[in-house]
């Protein structure tokens, strides 16, 4: 099931073209990995659907339901989870006040869900910290709890290995397999790591100069090229 349908899509910044009628859908259980060089327009694919960057032309729908008018405020109460590039915590604030942004449109009294504690241990060792204090790999962590807090539908993760231990990468990628076996759950992920995209794709897709250039089943990236499409 497409919990996220994303069709033709255009995106400007000033009179340059960066979106051109990207197309791409992210299914329940699934995790669809979005791949390219660097400045093909991946990020700023990820900014419009969180409604942080104005689309042009296309449709974004969530669960079937038109969203792509809406604020990143009313895309994110209504089940889109978003874990930025530069993982963007608060650095002065705790674990623990870090993580309760991530309820901040829940009732005051709605609990840190300690499913959180359990795919990331570290956090409730720490949750007193400031999140400035806490390594790179940590503040990933965070930044994915932070987003998960909601029980979002769609999670979107942007480059979460980026500056990352070899050791929390593979914590992180344990997680996202995690995430999507359990079903209820879409994830979409732009990642430059070809290795551990591959390992977690079930879908992918390549763009290039802002347009969608390859998509198929993550199986079939080695057969089909992919390495050779997104290698700099």
């Amino acid at each position: 099931m497409s919990m996220l349908s994303v069709k033709n899509i255009n995106q400007y910044y000033g009179g340059s073209h960066i979106l051109r009628d990207v197309s791409i859908e992210a299914q329940l259980g699934k995790v669809t990995v979005i791949l390219g060089r660097n400045g093909v327009g991946k990020t700023t694919l990820l900014k419009s659907l969180m409604g942080l960057v104005p689309i042009k032309t296309g449709s974004i729908e969530l669960d079937g339901k038109p969203i792509h008018k809406a604020t990143p405020y009313e895309r994110a109460r209504a089940g889109m989870g978003f874990v930025p590039q530069g993982r963007e915590i608060f650095g002065r604030l705790t674990v623990e006040e870090n993580l309760l942004m991530g309820l901040a449109y829940k009732s005051a009294s709605t609990p840190i869900p300690p499913e959180l504690f359990e795919l990331f241990p570290v956090l409730q060792q720490m949750l007193g910290r400031r999140g400035g204090d806490l390594s790179g790999g940590q503040q990933q962590q965070l930044a994915i709890a932070r987003a998960l807090a909601a029980q979002p539908r769609v999670l979107i993760l942007d480059e979460p290995t980026e500056g990352i231990q070899p050791s929390i990468i593979k914590d992180i990628g344990r997680v996202i397999r995690m995430l999507a076996d359990r079903g209820d759950m879409a994830i979409l992920l732009v990642e430059q790591y070809y290795d551990f995209a591959q390992e977690l794709a079930d879908h992918y897709v390549v763009m290039e100069r802002g347009a969608v250039v390859a998509k198929g089943l993550g199986k079939d990236m080695e057969a089909n090229g992919v390495r050779r499409l997104v290698a700099i």
